[in-house]
């Protein structure tokens, strides 16, 4: 007997779909959420192997679509943040320079590259190497066949130079 309401219901479902359908999307508001109840109350009572005696299987299945629709919502509903979190993550501060800033920076850049341009080509080389490639004193001295007293030298001429037209500049 059991087994004869399980199949009942499962020939229900598929028979009379377009009226629990209707019914349920009266309920909930949706088709889609209607059409996706169906077929969430389908899949689980195709996981059964046996249910007990079923006298309305049209309220049957409507109950386990309903429980369906409400786990579906429930499951929508964990997925939002709460006010609380959206206002910590609209808190967070943007790394990112304001326009302003960037157009500053920017301009700097251009008036260093043309003080940089400026100097005798060796000052330059070794002012780079120094500075932005972060060479020791003994491997520019090396690479340029300088002693390390005339590399420091040509350094500090390189940088004072630099600093005096930054502060021309300026003005």
């Amino acid at each position: 007997m059991k087994d004869a309401s399980l199949a009942l219901v499962r020939r229900h479902l598929v028979d009379r779909y377009d009226d629990l359908k209707r019914r349920l999307t009266r309920r909930l508001g949706s088709p889609d959420l209607a059409h996706d109840a169906l077929q969430d109350a389908w899949l689980r009572i195709e996981r059964v192997d046996a249910i007990g005696d079923v006298r309305n299987p049209t309220n049957y299945i409507f109950g386990i679509a309903m429980n369906a629709a409400r786990d579906r919502m429930r499951d929508a509903n964990s997925r939002y943040l709460s006010a609380a979190e959206v206002d910590g993550l609209l808190e967070i501060a943007d790394d990112a320079p304001v326009p302003s800033n960037v157009v500053e920076m920017r301009s700097d850049l251009k008036l260093l590259e043309a003080i940089l341009l400026e100097l005798p080509a060796r000052q330059r080389d070794i002012l780079l190497a120094a500075r932005l490639d972060r060479m020791p004193r003994a491997d520019i001295a090396k690479k340029f066949g300088i002693s390390v007293s005339l590399v420091e030298k040509e350094l500090q001429r390189a940088q004072e130079y630099c600093l005096a037209r930054r502060d021309k500049f300026g003005e």
